[in-house]
């Protein structure tokens, strides 16, 4: 996520409140330095007003971008703002399995708690607008799959079937966000690695 510091937002439509699912674009590189610069000035133009009076024009005379050329990336500004949560998703759910780690963390909790609180606008930013039920239905996504390939990495759940390990880790990604939701809402918040260490006691006892 990252706007001025962070990532996409939210766009008040009652057609757009579904989000839709994930896109996978590859972009070339000078369409992904268009993408990036429509992303960063919708997340600056969301940190100084209401994104309901946000509009595509605004966004494209922001990043000194033609109409057309919005169109051939996005389809309306709800697109745009699902990109960038999608974009942070891709990167967060598997950063574990890029980066190789060697440990049994089946989750970046650390990284994405910081990250999230330190871009505590942006987060109420969405909430306010009602959109903040979108980055978590996506997320539900992104992160049962990074967790389930985690698990499968462990090699400690070999005996489980396909469904049920598919079906574990679609539970873990729901308490994860859960966890996240309850942090991310308390004035007095325990570090973010406590919050790493108490879901992964909860995925491994769980487990066991």
């Amino acid at each position: 996520m990252s706007g001025k510091t962070g990532s996409g937002n939210p766009i008040h439509n009652s057609q757009e409140h579904t989000p839709a699912k994930p896109k996978h674009r590859k972009p070339d590189a000078r369409a992904s330095r268009t993408r990036n610069r429509l992303g960063m000035a919708f997340l600056e133009l969301i940190h100084e007003r209401p994104i309901e009076n946000v509009t595509v024009q605004d966004v494209l005379d922001r990043a000194s971008v033609g109409r057309s050329t919005f169109y051939l990336h996005f389809r309306d500004k709800n697109d745009l703002l699902l990109s960038q949560l999608e974009r942070f998703l891709e990167y967060t759910s598997t950063v574990l399995i890029v980066n190789k780690e060697k440990s049994l963390r089946v989750a970046p909790v650390t990284e994405m708690f910081d990250h999230l609180n330190d871009q505590r606008k942006l987060y109420c930013i969405l909430r306010d607008a009602g959109r903040l039920n979108d980055f978590f239905d996506l997320a539900q996504d992104y992160f049962a799959r990074g967790i389930e390939r985690r698990l499968i990495d462990t090699g400690r759940l070999s005996k489980l079937s396909k469904p049920e390990l598919a079906a574990r880790a679609n539970a873990l990604a729901g308490s994860l966000l859960s966890l996240l939701r309850w942090w991310m809402d308390r004035i007095e918040k325990e570090p973010a690695t406590k919050m790493d260490e108490m879901f992964h006691r909860m995925v491994w006892n769980g487990l066991r």
